[in-house]
């Protein structure tokens, strides 16, 4: 009887073609590759095992539940990200025609908000202080008080 030799398998590519991102690269920067990279990777990992010792079953699933738990993340992280950009442009505009103080710089100016702008999602504010001078671009952050037109 003739003896086989051992199979030894062809090593993986040594780099694997980037896809697309599937969020707004929110999990490109916190793991390094998007889902369908890893993905990827999985299917690199399967295409290229020992068909003599191949990958364990638990080990496998594990790694998918993983993959799974990654992409969950990213949606979460997606739908998070738009609630706080409504949440945002909620309560700027709730501040149409009231009065309020904002810091800028040491001093705080004192006057009614009279528009809102949104710039990538970052809302500023237009006040008009008390001296009748009107100043634009005053960060929603730096509000510090918020009162009822009289």
């Amino acid at each position: 009887m003739q003896e086989v030799p051992p199979v030894t398998p062809t090593p993986p590519p040594q780099s694997i073609p980037e896809t697309p991102a599937v969020s707004q690269g929110d999990a490109t920067d916190q793991f390094g590759l998007s889902f369908e990279s890893l993905l990827q990777i999985v299917l690199t990992q399967l295409t290229y095992q020992d068909p003599l010792e191949p990958m364990d079953n638990f080990e496998f699933v594990s790694q998918l539940a993983q993959f799974s738990q990654i992409q969950l993340t990213q949606s979460t992280n997606d739908n998070l990200e738009l609630l706080v950009n409504a949440q945002t442009t909620s309560q700027a505009a709730s501040l149409l025609g009231r009065n309020v103080d904002i810091t800028a710089g040491t001093n705080t100016l004192t006057g009614v908000v009279t528009a809102v702008a949104f710039d990538q999602g970052v809302a500023s504010l237009t006040l008009e202080t008390t001296g009748g001078q009107t100043i634009s671009g005053l960060p929603l952050s730096n509000v510090t008080q918020i009162r009822e037109t009289p």
